[in-house]
């Protein structure tokens, strides 16, 4: 495929060719540009595809089939395309980066896969040697030509009998390289050829051991008309389940033949994963471009796989996935508008089905509504939030507390949830991904709605203020709570509030985190950055322990006459206030408590001894 001539000396001014080294050129297609050997497949299909498409265009009844031979000496593909003349093989064949896709004939062939000068190349990285055979429709006096290569680099070209090629068309043979065999086994070609080309508008046949295999479908299963609604679904979702691997929890069909894209999308039976763009299947002019092609949802569309055939987007260089440009970008926004308009459907017609959906995917949907306040307002009804009423739409939560409070994390949440239900204060966790931006919005689609972050100190200003005179009989119980737990910056207050069930409740706020972060950092770190955040260090936030003076644990308190074990005591109920946040102890925590639980052990024991002593 190069010309081989060889070049002397020449003298200043003279005009050179560039020299190509083939076999580097298929370890560059094999290496670098392809995922893999088995787009020769491809690469023929295309071929093929393309001559006989160029033949249609000139003669509305050329024949059409297209016939793959597999035997022991290796394939034959033939085609009844437009084929070549002896010039067109010199200067499509021989020359690399030049396509017939281009030219002088290209107008007539832009109904063609091909965008790319590659071609047969791609049959190198199998292939030792190539043989075509072609004879030209476009000028029937023309002699058919021979024209074989060899993977080094060299080919010949010769003129043959017409009785060897009496009809237009081409056929391509391709010889095995050494260690490539696998890639001729009958089966594994069946099986490549109905991967790229099941969707092909052409019929494609594949003979070998003396069976011959239709390859083709005809027309894609998602333009064949059927008897009623629920045989074309169940069509539908036995083709997904087939193409894709997995049972689909749902169908979504993608009719946007303005974008020049047609086909449907599958809805995932487990959920996925936002972080991850999904994959989807691609078709161009129906030639499988990929089944892992990405960005052709928008992101928050992860809970679908696509099956599409299009006419109007871009491949790249190794017709593997797509060129991101404007067009892409407008039927990637048809497309999630198609996906927004079936939720909306079903939202309104079909619960059943739409609670099927959200009891997998609301993650999904609610990545959407960020993005839409109507796709927010149709959904608001049905998406479930954790809140201090429990599981229940905003919607409802925000009848009964027109001011809505949400957290930052789901540990703020269960730090206060109990006691906040208790005192009538509606919050809603927003440590779940997306549930707080979506809180957020709340105004702006639930009018008279207010919105306002929780903290530490609006639970701590909703619970009640103890009469002074039983906060002084407890005074006692205060002070040695507060010299127990001041080395781990926890203030200690008394208050009165239900539930009674919760004997201390433990507040800190986002500064008292980030404060109590810094004096860990700061301990563990180095001179100079011990300076640095000594420098940081804030005098105001701490936590608190809130002591229930409703509940009979904190009021036996004042019963106890031994400091050491009313310190133990208070010790426990911090670490059981601790545990109730539900968020990970830190070492100092951790060691307070099995302290408190080892010495109220020691406590029991000997309790237990001295009963004994007593009643011998």
């Amino acid at each position: 495929m190069v010309n081989t001539r060889s070049h002397g000396a020449g003298s200043i001014g003279e005009s050179y060719s560039f020299q190509v080294d083939l076999r580097g050129i298929v370890d560059l297609l094999s290496h670098h540009l392809y995922s893999s050997p088995r787009v020769y497949v491809r690469e023929l299909l295309q071929n093929a595809v393309d001559a006989v498409t160029a033949r249609g265009q000139l003669d509305a009844q050329a024949p059409t089939a297209i016939r793959i031979d597999i035997d022991a000496g290796g394939l034959r593909i033939a085609d009844p395309g437009i084929g070549l003349t002896e010039a067109d093989v010199h200067r499509f064949l021989a020359t690399i980066g030049r396509s017939s896709k281009r030219d002088d004939i290209e107008g007539a062939r832009r109904e063609f896969l091909g965008q790319f000068g590659i071609g047969l190349l791609a049959c190198f990285t199998v292939a030792e040697t190539i043989r075509v055979v072609t004879r030209s429709a476009i000028d029937p006096a023309a002699a058919p030509v021979e024209w074989l290569a060899a993977a080094d680099g060299t080919y010949t070209l010769r003129v043959v009998d017409h009785e060897t090629h009496p009809e237009p068309g081409t056929t391509v043979w391709l010889t095995p390289r050494i260690g490539a065999e696998s890639w001729f086994a009958p089966e594994r070609v069946r099986e490549l050829v109905r991967d790229f080309g099941s969707l092909l508008p052409y019929e494609v046949t594949v003979r070998a051991d003396g069976e011959s295999y239709c390859a083709t479908d005809g027309v894609p299963i998602w333009r064949r008309a059927y008897a009623a609604p629920v045989e074309r679904r169940a069509a539908l979702l036995a083709y997904g389940e087939r193409v894709l691997g997995f049972a689909p929890l749902d169908v979504i069909e993608l009719d946007a033949e303005l974008a020049g894209v047609n086909g449907v999308a599958y809805v995932l039976s487990q959920p996925g994963n936002p972080a991850e763009s999904s994959a989807h299947r691609v078709y161009l002019k129906g030639m499988l471009l990929g089944d892992a092609v990405r960005g052709l949802l928008p992101d928050w569309a992860f809970f679908v796989r696509c099956v599409i055939d299009t006419d109007t987007l871009r491949p790249t260089a190794s017709r593997e996935g797509l060129y991101e440009d404007e067009r892409l970008a407008i039927v990637r926004d048809v497309l999630g508008e198609r996906v927004r308009h079936w939720l909306t459907e079903i939202a309104a017609e079909q619960p059943d089905r739409l609670a099927a959906f959200l009891s997998v995917h609301s993650l999904g949907v609610k990545a959407m509504a960020r993005h839409s306040l109507e796709m927010l307002r149709i959904m608001l009804p049905h998406l479930l939030f954790e809140t201090t009423d429990g599981r229940v739409p905003l919607t409802e939560f925000a009848r009964t507390h027109r001011t809505v409070r949400v957290t930052a994390t789901v540990e703020e949440f269960r730090q206060v949830a109990a006691t906040a239900a208790a005192q009538g204060i509606g919050v809603v966790n927003g440590g779940y991904t997306y549930d707080r931006e979506l809180v957020g919005l709340l105004p702006q689609v639930l009018p008279g709605v207010v919105v306002q972050d929780m903290d530490a100190d609006t639970i701590a200003a909703a619970l009640d203020i103890v009469d002074p005179a039983d906060e002084l009989a407890l005074a006692p119980v205060l002070a040695i709570a507060r010299a127990a737990l001041d080395p781990l910056a926890c203030d200690v207050i008394l208050r009165a509030f239900h539930p009674v069930s919760v004997p201390a409740l433990y507040l800190d706020g986002r500064a008292a985190r980030n404060e109590r972060t810094r004096a860990e950092t700061a301990a563990e770190a180095d001179e100079l950055w011990t300076e640095i955040l000594g420098a940081l260090a804030a005098v105001t936030p701490r936590a608190q322990l809130v002591l229930n003076y409703h509940s009979p644990v904190v009021r036996r308190l004042r019963a106890i006459d031994d400091p050491a074990f009313l310190k133990t005591a208070m010790e426990s109920l911090y670490g059981q206030a601790l545990l109730m946040t539900h968020r990970p102890l830190r070492p100092a925590d951790t060691a307070l408590l099995n302290r408190a639980f080892g010495e109220f052990l020691s406590w029991a024991t000997q309790r237990a001894a001295n009963d004994g002593e007593g009643a011998e």
